[in-house]
């Protein structure tokens, strides 16, 4: 099966994965305090990112609609109530995510998730904050603030997690013996 096939599985995944995400927004365990003008970095990209990585671009992009449609949908600034830079950039975080793990993952496994988890974060956070400057919702150095002041926690929190999430999952299928590389 090609990565862009949808199966059964991809789409399960796609759907537990995007909960996760729901999940981390809903109850605000997905934003962590930070000492900025905005108070919270946030992880909820996260689950886009592991689907990515673990079932291919496809994964990756829906898991980031479903994060993308659920802040459009929960907004209460006006930048997140557009489309544009609620839900759009999104689409590319498990994409870029994807992209990266599979360039990478034949040199180093442990590498590759940290690398991907910090190019997803960077699509997150860059095409967001981009798109806010485009549409007006933010001036530039306001946007550059942002970034380095939340990228930089984002970054680090993702790659944990990341790399927990992926060797732990890998354990089992290895363990019930579906294990895919």
């Amino acid at each position: 099966m090609t990565e862009g096939t949808l199966s059964v599985r991809k789409i399960v995944i796609s759907g537990v994965l995007g909960a996760i995400a729901i999940l981390l927004g809903w109850t605000r365990l997905g934003f962590i305090p930070v000492p900025t003008a905005a108070g919270a970095a946030t992880i909820m990209h996260v689950p886009a990112i592991i689907g990515g990585i673990m079932e291919g671009w496809v994964v990756g992009g829906l898991v980031g609609f479903i994060f993308g449609l659920f802040s459009f949908l929960q907004a209460t600034v006006p930048m997140f109530k557009d489309p544009l830079v609620a839900i759009v950039p999104r689409l590319f975080i498990g994409v870029t995510a994807y992209l990266t793990y599979a360039g990478l993952k034949r040199l180093n496994q442990y590498l590759a998730l940290i690398v991907s988890a910090t190019v997803g974060t960077l699509t997150n956070t860059l095409l967001v904050l981009g798109m806010a400057v485009v549409r007006g919702y933010m001036a530039p150095g306001v946007a550059l603030t942002v970034a380095v002041t939340h990228g930089i926690p984002e970054i680090i929190v993702a790659a944990i997690i990341t790399v927990a999430v992926v060797v732990a999952w890998r354990q089992v299928e290895v363990g019930r013996g579906t294990a895919r590389m």
